[in-house]
């Protein structure tokens, strides 16, 4: 887990130098915990993960609503004063969060994000949770 750990933290050191307004970024599992960070502290990161699992509990909710649709988010955008935030199925089990400053290139993001997930999927992929363990 350590070498994937450091594959995904220059990984996503990548993902916000190469998009200018980048404030974080977060890797979380389903049920909120954090699994990688850059560009922020661990408080800071634990807090966003914590709040995207609610929030891509949500979206799968309304998801479901859809006639043909399986009820997986795949991607929400929430514009805010102050910048966008950005929230990215990235594997089985995990997710991919940013933050960014309201200059930022959206469609640039959205292909940097999706470009990172595509690279490292595997590595972003977090089983389930057994007996209150995470999986290491």
């Amino acid at each position: 887990m350590i070498k994937q750990q450091a594959n995904m933290d220059w990984m996503l050191k990548d993902l916000a130098e190469g998009v200018p307004q980048t404030r974080h970024v977060v890797v979380l599992s389903a049920d909120g915990l954090r699994m990688a960070q850059y560009g922020t502290d661990d408080d800071t990161a634990d807090r966003l993960a914590a709040a995207c699992a609610g929030l891509q509990s949500l979206a799968g909710a309304v998801a479901s609503e859809l006639p043909h649709s399986d009820g997986r988010m795949r991607l929400v955008v929430i514009e805010m004063d102050g910048g966008f935030f950005y929230l990215m199925a990235a594997g089985v089990g995990a997710y991919l969060a940013v933050l960014a400053g309201e200059g930022v290139d959206a469609g640039l993001m959205g292909q940097r994000m999706r470009d990172l997930v595509l690279r490292i999927g595997e590595h972003l992929s977090s089983p389930p949770r057994q007996d209150g363990q995470g999986a290491r």
